[in-house]
């Protein structure tokens, strides 16, 4: 479990006086107890991965949006940030690995239109669970229309 670990890692990162690394993971904290509070129950590893690829997520779209404001150094953080996150992440599928899984999960359904695609998206979002959501769908979109 990777909240068991986390406390340890805390201590590691305060005492080489990483403060990025420090706030991310007291922030991961966080939110694991969130989380914890909002299921109501101790988190299995997949929840676990659920708040981080969340987490993940809001850093990927920060980074998007202080691009285009020209905010260098609030860029600079963010990605450190998600490096950071990324850590705790299996590693993303590539694009020709998403795509063929898409077009596994449309013949499997005989998808046939745009009306089938929240089916093929869950289908393929439980074949690989750590694939980004909006990058597929604009994949099944494209596919489908």
């Amino acid at each position: 479990m990777i909240s068991n670990n986390i406390t340890k890692m805390i201590g590691e990162a305060m005492k080489a006086h990483d403060e990025v690394r420090l706030s991310t993971l007291r922030m991961l904290s966080s939110e694991f107890n969130y989380e914890k509070i909002k299921l109501q129950h101790e988190l299995t590893e997949s929840d676990e991965q659920n708040v981080i690829r969340k987490e993940a997520r809001k850093r990927k779209d920060a980074i998007e949006a202080y691009t285009k404001a020209g905010a260098t150094d609030r860029v600079n953080l963010e990605t450190k940030e998600l490096k950071i996150l990324q850590e705790f992440l299996p590693p993303e599928l590539s694009d020709d690995e998403v795509i063929e899984i898409i077009d596994d999960s449309i013949k499997e359904i005989d998808a046939k239109g745009i009306q089938d695609m929240g089916k093929v998206i869950s289908l393929v979002k439980s074949k690989a669970s750590g694939v980004d959501g909006s990058k597929v769908a604009q994949i099944v979109r494209e596919k489908l229309t």
